[in-house]
């Protein structure tokens, strides 16, 4: 793996729609987020599409195709559907279900669902504001990038730190 970033793919997007419609409603704000994220990555105009239309109808966490997805990638859409939930200030018992889901679903295991969880602590703590427009998604992925490439680095020095 190169240390490019490499675009988020269409899945990741309709992975998030999902959580975000996990207590039955997907807030226009988490739309939205979702929708400007996908445009920011530079997806095709058919892709945009799709994504609107997921944002407008419930999709199920099932329907996540992974397999062209990074760990990267894996753990920075659970650090995103993770703000989510906390994004309308309460988190209810089906989004914590959802997101559990979505973690199962990415095979992403316990711990680094804890960092992720950190991480995305970290950059929302940054700003007063967390709502959409003001969370910074570019750092959350750089920061889970840099925190990636330190583990793996630590590994192959024979430390165990992360």
């Amino acid at each position: 793996m190169s240390g490019e970033k490499r675009a988020l793919g269409l899945d990741v997007y309709i992975a998030l729609a999902a959580v975000g419609w996990a207590d039955g409603n997907l807030d226009a704000d988490e739309a939205d987020a979702i929708v400007r994220m996908a445009t920011d990555e530079g997806l095709g105009l058919s892709e945009i599409t799709e994504i609107e239309k997921a944002t407008k109808f419930p999709v199920d966490i099932g329907e996540i195709d992974r397999r062209g997805m990074s760990k990267e990638d894996k753990l920075f859409v659970y650090a995103v559907a993770s703000w989510m939930t906390w994004l309308d200030g309460s988190v209810t018992d089906e989004e914590t279900a959802a997101l559990k889901r979505l973690g199962d679903a990415l095979k992403i295991p316990d711990k680094p669902r804890e960092h992720a969880d950190t991480i995305m602590r970290e950059v929302a703590h940054q700003s007063e504001d967390i709502r959409p427009h003001r969370f910074d998604l570019g750092t959350l992925r750089r920061i889970i990038h840099e925190r990636l490439t330190e583990a793996r680095e630590a590994r192959a020095s024979g430390r165990e730190d992360g």
